[in-house]
């Protein structure tokens, strides 16, 4: 098979590729290359089937990573002007959280796969990508099923390892990395962290408000504030999944405080456990917090200070051991064990360096092949920026590979 543009990945930033490189050279062949049975599943899995496509607050603090991902976000549409050139219509949330206004992933999709259907981009499923070479007019792309594809130029778009049920495997990092590509340490990110299971035992199932913090080394690298979740292993929700990727680089370093009444501060929270111990003398200790906290966790904050017995009376808590019970809420440390697998991660934390690529996301080794999306040294806190950077560096990868072929006269 052969094609003027070959794109290795039929996800975010393969598709948002696919459609800016055939508008911008209508007579090119363009063929999008997925290993899966149809392009897109991983999108439709996104903002828990919504898709979440963007945030309002693009802010550089809620990206890290080697490469200057802002020029590119900020040198292309927004995801709401993208697709509402596709046709959807886009809405956001209180914590500016931007979705399709069908609150539907599949509306997302639909409007991708129209738009690259009506362009006339092929589509190649089943195809894994198991080697590359230069040939003299471009490269030759080779799958594991012995098929292969001549193209002119390549853009890499497939993605890291994270979600590999939904395609995203680390095969294609891997073959770059042994064709010399300096890939950054990878791990789950957006995702849950795993702490020792006897630390929560009897949490399984709460959720809790509060603000969370990364700490290692005694250094706070982090805050983030939302729902925690506890699982019978592991610390979840959105504030904590932001935390994720620093388990990369701090291991079994790394422990995550909680504070569990970030809105009153310490004083506040002294003075209603005295009121606490008062009212409710009578009471035995599995009552102190009631009033604060739901029933599991304020059992645990109780015996996690004190180390006594819930049918004692409150009377007789001694004012050192409330004062341990306030510390205890307002900041409840786990030592981080490990991250959650692959599968549980929405996205790779790490990836190809950004010395390997150029300004242009042109690679710097290979001249003609492109890389976008979650295969680069790029990672968004939770809340659409992950899919931003997609269709961002999508769409300028594309409109580089398309400077390129018209440069060759096409």
């Amino acid at each position: 098979m052969k094609t003027d543009v070959a794109i290795v990945g039929g996800g975010a930033s393969g598709l948002a590729a696919a459609v800016t490189v055939k508008e911008l050279l209508p007579d090119a062949d363009v063929t999008v290359l997925e290993r899966l049975d149809r392009v897109g599943k991983k999108i439709l899995a996104t903002g828990n089937g919504r898709c979440n496509l963007s945030n309002a607050d693009l802010a550089e603090g809620h990206y890290s990573g080697s490469l200057d991902c802002m020029r590119m976000i900020g040198g292309t549409p927004s995801a709401e002007e993208f697709f509402r050139s596709l046709g959807v219509i886009c809405t956001s949330d209180a914590q500016g959280r931007i979705y399709p206004y069908s609150n539907s992933a599949a509306t997302v999709l639909n409007a991708l796969r129209l738009r690259i259907s009506e362009l006339g981009v092929n589509e190649v499923c089943g195809f894994e990508l198991d080697s590359f070479e230069r040939t003299g007019g471009g490269y030759r792309l080779r799958a594991s099923d012995g098929r292969s594809v001549d193209c002119r130029r390549v853009i890499i778009a497939a993605g890291g390892y994270a979600s590999q049920k939904h395609g995203t495997d680390g095969k294609v990092m891997r073959i770059l990395k042994s064709r010399g590509y300096k890939c950054t340490p990878v791990c789950p990110a957006v995702a849950p962290l795993r702490v020792d299971a006897d630390e929560i035992r009897g949490l399984a199932g709460v959720r809790a408000k509060g603000e969370v913090s990364a700490v290692a080394d005694g250094k706070v690298l982090h805050i983030e504030r939302g729902e925690i979740q506890f699982t019978a292993d592991s610390l979840s929700g959105i504030c904590v999944f932001d935390l994720a990727r620093f388990f990369a680089d701090f291991g079994d370093r790394l422990t995550v405080t909680a504070d569990l009444a970030p809105d009153m501060d310490k004083r506040t929270l002294t003075d209603y456990l005295f009121e606490m111990r008062r009212q409710r003398r009578e009471c035995g200790l599995d009552e102190l917090l009631s009033g604060l906290f739901n029933a599991k966790l304020a059992v645990f904050i109780v015996k996690r200070a004190t180390g006594r017995k819930l049918g004692e009376r409150v009377s007789t808590l001694k004012n050192g051991e409330i004062m341990r019970i306030a510390d205890t809420i307002k900041a409840m440390s786990f030592r981080v064990t490990g991250c959650a697998p692959w599968n549980s991660a929405q996205v790779t934390y790490g990836g190809i360096s950004a010395e390997c690529v150029n300004d242009s996301l042109e690679s710097a080794t290979d001249r003609g092949l492109f890389l976008c999306g979650e295969i680069l040294d790029v990672t968004g806190d939770c809340g659409g920026y992950n899919l931003q950077w997609a269709w961002s560096s999508g769409i300028w990868a594309a409109r580089s590979c398309a400077g390129s072929l018209r440069g060759e006269g096409k």
